[in-house]
């Protein structure tokens, strides 16, 4: 998870006092994305300190800001490297930029390109003139998968230790000896865990513009309440008695509640959440989420320990 470059000044091929400058964030797959796309070009590449973060992110969380840009600016001796006053900047950079600040702190005027690296050869081609496609963000399916495997591996890190939690203490209570209750009890306990996980990291991506809503956390919701059902289908318990009504309901808190959590995580990366709405939406959502963790959890221990 430490993917940087050193912030400075680079030269791209042979650059001279009449090249473009192009900004972009020290997260490297950015940098090696302009340079991958431009490698027969020459030009100057600004790279800013944004923590090692993305562009898109780094101006949502204000990293990749005004501030950062004038500072790296005069850091760099740029005025004296070229001789116009022109910063070519992602267009996803936008949030983080009041280009008019740039202007009258560093006299650069601040010119924003296309979202896509790959289009700003044609951009350059047309006289700095961007197409609608290239101003239009899409987010189609295999820019959701790809996702992926990032998110699952953050969220199955810490879910091994939670996932033997539930499989150990399982074991204490209920009916049978130790290990009878383990794999019974606890292995469910594993099984509902890691589907929630599952829905929340796999299944949120792929069927985000289906799942109702817009904050991520409702989607995350509706989804775990359909992954609970299911789950609950297939548990035989017996209804009849306490502690298997308990187990069930238990569920239906601790299930919805993980995929919902794990479903906002994908706000970042989406076409339509900013910084504001972020922090507006984990405001209502997080202490619901917390809420059900704890109340799901004081249900499955009822369930376990009730005579």
């Amino acid at each position: 998870m430490n993917y940087t470059v050193e912030p400075g000044l680079y030269a791209l091929n042979r650059p001279t006092d009449q090249s473009p400058v192009l900004v972009t964030a020290n997260y490297k797959m950015s940098f090696d994305s302009l340079r991958q796309t431009l490698w027969d070009f020459d030009a100057w590449i600004l790279v800013l300190d944004t923590d090692g973060i993305n562009v898109w992110c780094a101006a949502g969380k204000g990293t990749f800001g005004t501030d950062e840009l004038v500072a790296r600016i005069k850091s760099s001796g740029l005025e004296q490297i070229v001789a116009h006053r022109r910063l070519l900047l992602p267009q996803l950079s936008g949030p983080g930029i009041a280009a008019f600040k740039i202007k009258k702190l560093s006299g650069f005027k601040a010119v924003y390109g296309p979202i896509r690296a790959m289009d700003l050869k044609s951009f350059f081609e047309n006289g700095l003139k961007a197409t609608p496609a290239m101003r239009k963000k899409s987010f189609p399916l295999w820019e959701r998968i790809v996702l992926i495997p990032v998110e699952l591996v953050a969220a199955l890190k810490p879910a091994v230790f939670v996932l033997a939690f539930f499989f150990v203490l399982g074991g204490f209570g209920g009916p049978g000896d130790f290990w009878t209750n383990a794999l019974d009890y606890g292995l469910f306990a594993v099984i509902a865990l890691t589907t929630a996980i599952l829905s929340g990291a796999i299944l949120t991506p792929i069927l985000l513009p289906y799942l109702p809503g817009r904050a991520f956390a409702l989607k995350g919701f509706i989804l775990g309440l359909l992954t609970a059902i299911i789950l609950a289908f297939f548990r035989n318990v017996d209804f009849a008695s306490w502690p298997g009504r308990l187990e069930i309901m238990a569920w239906f808190f601790l299930v919805p509640a993980v995929t919902a959590f794990l479903a906002m995580n994908f706000t970042g990366a989406s076409t339509y959440t900013s910084l504001s709405g972020v922090k507006k939406e984990m405001r209502w959502a997080v202490p619901l989420q917390i809420g059900a963790v704890v109340v799901g959890l004081g249900l499955w221990l009822g369930s376990r320990f009730m005579v």
